[in-house]
């Protein structure tokens, strides 16, 4: 019997000093902790690239939102989110737009876009993590991503059509040679550039840009008529009669009066009166020349002016011409002060008929330096327009509408505007991240 107790103490004490299955033992009561872990921890790492490509989304969305700067900023900004797959409404995703008076890190024209998803529970729930969210049954994880973007006015624009009209602003089809180098273009309705982009800096259109620019931006605010008010420095028409240039073989010549060249010294401000016609080269400085219901004829020659402003004036009727015309040269410097400053020729915005140009920049060619302002003239630009001989590096061409063919080209840009004394026109917005 005594045998038989130490037997059994000696197959206890084998039992207990047996390892093999012991780590079987451990790896169960352990396994579930493993699994959550490994679980949370590759869920918590999709969670990140998952918010990585939120925080993407808002941040391009607020800057496009910036950009834009419209009426339609959150249209804009919520079809880019979805471009870089979070689409407002799809599944869990929420997108919301707004345009503050300030947020954080910005104090004016603020832009925030907030990127929010729900994303599912898997192994996270093992450990206990329940996230913070259900949704039909399940249990959902909530991943935020917000953006403040600001916007500033960012283009001076060499090119302005006004599009009054209703017309399209902007037209190119197929201008092979055309060269806007340097220069910002913007339409208060569409651009169309059909075969080239203008070789524009940047593009801008109030409805659609269709290839206009290196850089094309639709939806983009209009742009007011910044000039309209110096009308107001026209002096009273006091002319009597308007003589026409000859259409027929038996009208009458222009008077002498009318017909120029040579240098001619006027006080501030010089009004004539009918048609002008240059017969050989003219120079007319420091003075303001006021045409009423007449056209300017360079007649194959130059007319140099430096400190000069061109005005046409009159009746708004299809019996008067108020435009440059003829073969020949314009080579104006505007003014750099005064009530002109920066302003080479003006059309009186009260005039709605006989304003349009057929070949600007070629019949006469245009050596400008300052504002060219044809605010209801349907311009055709045709040719080079470089800078005056006398002046600085910079000009602007206001219009209703213009069509820009294979040979017109602005090649000075507005590099020295400030010295030319012309505050141009700008618009157009470029966002930028603030937080």
């Amino acid at each position: 019997m005594v045998a038989s107790g130490f037997c059994m103490l000696g197959r206890l004490r084998a039992l207990l000093e047996e390892e093999d299955g012991a780590s079987i033992v451990f790896i169960a009561l352990t396994l579930p902790a493993l699994i959550g872990a490994m679980g949370l921890a590759a869920e918590v790492s999709y969670w990140r690239l998952h918010q990585r490509g939120m925080q993407n989304a808002a941040d391009a969305a607020a800057i496009a939102a910036a950009t834009n700067g419209g009426s339609n900023f959150v249209a804009v900004a919520k079809a880019v989110s979805a471009h870089y797959g979070f689409q407002d409404g799809a599944g869990q995703v929420a997108v919301a737009v707004s345009n503050p008076a300030t947020a954080t890190g910005c104090t004016s024209n603020c832009y925030t876009v907030t990127i929010t998803d729900r994303v599912p529970l898997f192994l996270s729930q093992v450990v206990g993590y329940q996230g913070s969210a259900t949704v039909n049954n399940q249990k959902m994880s909530t991943l935020t991503a917000g953006a403040v973007a600001t916007s500033t006015t960012a283009y001076a624009y060499c090119l302005l059509a006004l599009a009054g009209s209703g017309k399209q602003g902007i037209t190119s089809d197929g201008a092979p040679s055309t060269n806007l180098n340097g220069c910002n273009t913007m339409s208060n309705t569409g651009s169309t550039c059909n075969g080239h982009n203008l070789n524009a800096s940047v593009g801008n259109a109030h409805g659609t840009n269709n290839g206009c620019g290196n850089i094309q931006n639709s939806n983009v605010a209009t742009v007011s008529d910044a000039f309209a008010g110096r009308a107001s420095n026209i002096p009273a028409n006091s002319c009597a009669s308007y003589p026409q240039e000859p259409s027929k073989k038996n009208d009458p010549a222009l008077p002498v009066s009318n017909q120029w060249a040579g240098t001619y010294t006027f006080g501030s401000v010089q009004m004539v009166c009918g048609d002008q016609q240059l017969t050989g080269d003219t120079t007319i400085n420091n003075t303001v020349l006021v045409i009423e219901n007449g056209q300017l004829d360079t007649n194959g020659f130059a007319l140099h002016g430096s400190n000069l402003t061109i005005v046409f004036s009159g009746a708004s009727n299809n019996t008067y011409q108020h435009i440059p015309t003829g073969g020949g040269t314009l080579d104006i410097a505007a003014p750099t002060s005064g009530n002109w400053s920066g302003v080479a020729i003006y059309q009186d915005p009260s005039l709605t008929k006989g304003v349009d140009l057929s070949a600007a920049g070629n019949s006469p060619t245009w050596s400008i330096s300052g504002l060219v302002y044809l605010p209801h003239s349907s311009v055709t630009l045709s040719g080079a327009v470089s800078k005056s001989s006398t002046g600085q590096s910079c000009f602007e061409l206001v219009v209703d509408n213009i069509t820009v063919n294979g040979t017109g080209a602005i090649f000075q840009g507005d590099t020295q505007c400030g010295a030319a004394g012309l505050n141009q026109t700008k618009g157009g917005y470029r966002g930028a991240l603030v937080n």
